[in-house]
């Protein structure tokens, strides 16, 4: 996937889990946007989805991004889709080939609502 950039129909933003101080002594965990990744989302293939199946995963979407994308693990992913609705994702995990072209984050769609 040599110049995956013109690939990449989609722009997501980055939520990630942070620690602040509540005020009164402690401290809360909240998500916090990280920043915004171009991505192109698609269906698990077949073998991916039976792999999914058969080890309990919650594999339900390919995310194809840059290699130097700043996407981790418990990330959550949202966007639109073409037609509109909104949708989050949970990163279940990322991975690159072995030569870093792209990244590809396997996700769990958690949310989609029509019309955003």
């Amino acid at each position: 996937m040599r110049g995956i950039g013109r690939h990449l129909n989609r722009r997501l933003e980055v939520w990630r889990e942070t620690t602040v101080d509540d005020g009164a002594g402690g401290q809360e965990t909240t998500l916090a946007q990280a920043g915004t990744v171009r991505a192109k989302v698609d269906q698990p293939s077949p073998t991916e989805r039976l792999m999914a199946q058969q080890s309990n995963s919650r594999h339900s979407h390919n995310v194809f991004l840059s290699p130097r994308a700043d996407v981790r693990r418990g990330d959550e992913l949202r966007g639109t889709d073409a037609l509109g609705n909104a949708q989050r994702f949970r990163v279940q995990s990322v991975v690159q080939p072995s030569a870093p072209v792209y990244s590809k984050a396997l996700v769990e769609l958690t949310q989609s609502q029509p019309g955003g």
